[in-house]
């Protein structure tokens, strides 16, 4: 690999052992991958910060890294934690385990995240991190690497944890995968033959076409998208994260809507066919034989404005049977609640949580076993991580399976 000098200096360990070590593991990566160079990147957004997830092993990790004096070179943003480092006690979680994942963001803190007070969040682009078309950037979590390549325009592979970090302290990661023009071209002709209708509805379709895409780039043709729309990114936000999460797409193209996808209604080349014609079967396959459920969760990936606006307004005059929670990141979370909305859901009998994400959460510890989500990627996460029963629909039925206890249609 071609490094200049100053990256031969890190390797070497003239900048100290934390220094060394993320460049050993950048360029390790960047070697298994075939990357002939290092290329700078504008920021960095790290996963594995959930305590859950990671548990004692990976505190020991971050503490050492710490302890050696790394620090972040680009500005980096962190991942969801597994409760809301303010309220965790009203979500359940006993005093250990916040302790603990306080240790895990604090070790971050130390390195110098986002100036040493992050919001962490799996929506970094929400809260102002938006790099622009062409930047290259590190980010690790699915849906964001999704959005950052489709939406924005970005460039980034999906790092893993380890290595989201090590791009954070040396501000390189290799010039691979989708960092080059050549791998980000159109892979996969998706033909949609009925319109989603709601953001939910774009989850399905991302869920269907995730299973059968795998990690191809798919082009989408026949959806009935406008930039105009007030809520384009969040049905665009929830399209990439299904597909990330049931398969593993990274970029997608929806001509006129995505920057590098072009106006016309067809990719530039031949490409094989994938139809979808319905999306019912994509709630299906992400829900599990269940009629009472235990909680309803909005908001993964974390919710904007405008889908807690929403959560509210069909909350209006009602009351809650059992809870129902709306994660988003904490800027978010303030802004809802300048605007009236926190006190319309909590009214109800809802919460409204930073922070946090339920997929990397004890969930069942919680005393949760069955969870109905509007979100394709939360249903997929919570039956295959978090362990539990999960309901994927329509935010209008989650909303009111928290109000009546019942999933609408079932025989219970």
């Amino acid at each position: 690999m071609d490094l200049t000098t100053v990256e031969q200096s890190w390797l070497a360990g003239n900048e100290g052992p934390a220094l060394r070590r993320a460049m050993e593991i950048v360029v390790a990566l960047g070697t298994i991958y075939g990357a002939e160079r290092l290329v700078p990147v504008e920021s960095v957004q790290i996963s594995g910060v959930s305590y859950r997830n990671i548990g004692d092993a990976g505190l020991d990790f971050l503490r050492r890294w710490a302890g050696e004096g790394a620090r972040v070179r680009v500005p980096t943003t962190l991942n969801p934690t597994a409760m809301d480092m303010a309220d965790w006690d009203m979500q359940g979680f006993d005093a250990v385990f916040a302790d603990r994942q306080r240790e895990v963001v604090d070790a971050f803190v130390r390195m110098g995240v986002e100036g040493g007070k992050p919001d962490p969040t799996c929506t970094p682009y929400l809260i102002g991190n938006r790099p622009g078309p062409g930047a290259h950037i590190a980010w690790a979590e699915s849906s964001a690497v999704t959005f950052a390549n489709s939406v924005l325009g970005a460039r980034t592979n999906r790092e893993g944890g380890p290595g989201a970090i090590a791009s954070a302290l040396t501000g390189r990661t290799g010039a691979y995968g989708l960092h080059l023009d050549e791998h980000r071209q159109a892979t996969l002709r998706v033909e949609v033959l009925g319109q989603p209708a709601t953001i939910s509805d774009f989850s399905a379709l991302g869920a269907l076409v995730g299973l059968r895409a795998h990690n191809a780039v798919p082009y989408f043709v026949g959806l009935d998208l406008e930039a105009t729309d007030p809520v384009c990114e969040e049905k665009l936000k929830a399209l990439g994260a299904a597909m990330a999460a049931t398969g593993a797409v990274a970029l997608y193209h929806v001509p006129g809507i995505t920057p590098e996808a072009p106006a016309s209604s067809a990719p530039p080349v031949e490409l094989p066919i994938l139809t979808v014609e319905e999306f019912a079967t994509g709630y299906a396959a992400l829900s599990d034989d269940i009629a009472r459920i235990d909680l309803v969760w909005i908001g993964c990936p974390h919710a904007s404005l405008a889908e807690i606006r929403d959560v509210a307004e069909q909350l209006r005059g009602e009351q809650l049977a059992i809870p129902l929670w709306v994660t988003c990141a904490r800027p978010v979370r303030e802004l809802a609640a300048r605007q009236g909305l926190l006190d319309v859901i909590t009214g109800a009998g809802g919460r409204v949580f930073a922070d946090a994400c339920m997929a990397i959460a004890p969930v069942r510890e919680l005393g949760f076993g069955a969870v109905a989500t509007s979100s394709a990627k939360g249903a997929y996460y919570l039956r295959n991580l978090a362990r539990v029963a999960a309901s994927f629909a329509p935010l209008t039925e989650c909303v009111q399976a928290a109000v009546t206890g019942t999933m609408p249609g079932s025989l219970s």
